[in-house]
């Protein structure tokens, strides 16, 4: 098996156990992989997710567009996987649109931040210290992708990391699928675990 049917794989993956967790309602979010330093592929624009095709994923060069020979049209925010493979070595980089990220990212989106503190499951995100915290920056969602993309790439510097887009959705990458995708339950994790801290706390 080729490296891009392997990559293809990893990445069909991926988006079967997010569509179980419905996380893709509307045909939103796109995912996407590196296959060489040159190419990666995204899933196609518009496509319901829930569904497998040989149609879900494009491959697309270095400045995300589409190589011929692929079917459909590269999702619209392919830019914002351009600047994460163009900025570092990561592998893999996801973006859903949940209830519980649109209502972190409308909580804080004023602070431009959010940060978590003394949580396990911040283990997954790679800090084992006691009590250790982790800040997620948050963007405006700009309708102009490549003013979005420019935007977004202020926070892309490292091999893994993670940005909030104002009511619309996280992107997350890691070295690769299964790292991204462990990356993206946590934060999800922490989402959900605090917006039902606020409620017993009555606020």
């Amino acid at each position: 098996m080729n490296t891009m049917q392997l990559r293809w794989n990893d990445l069909a993956d991926v988006k079967r156990e997010l569509a179980a967790r419905d996380w893709f309602p509307g045909t939103s979010g796109n995912l996407s992989i590196k296959v060489d330093d040159a190419s990666f592929l995204v899933t196609a624009s518009g496509k319901d997710k829930r569904k497998e095709t040989n149609e879900d994923f494009l491959l697309v060069d270095a400045q995300g567009e589409a190589i011929e020979g692929y079917a459909g049209k590269p999702s619209a925010e392919t830019l914002l996987h351009v600047e994460v493979y163009g900025k570092t070595d990561a592998g893999c980089s996801l973006h859903v649109h949940t209830i519980d990220n649109n209502v972190i990212s409308e909580l804080y989106g004023d602070k431009g931040e959010v940060t978590f503190a003394g949580q396990e499951i911040i283990k997954a995100l790679g800090l084992w210290e006691e009590y250790a915290q982790v800040t997620v920056p948050i963007i405006s969602n700009y309708a102009d992708i490549p003013k979005l993309a420019e935007e977004f790439g202020k926070y892309v510097s490292t091999d893994a990391g993670a940005v909030l887009i104002r009511n619309h959705g996280i992107t997350v990458w890691g070295r690769d699928a299964f790292e991204a995708k462990k990356f993206l339950e946590a934060y999800e994790f922490l989402f959900s675990w605090h917006i039902k801290l606020l409620i017993l706390k009555g606020r």
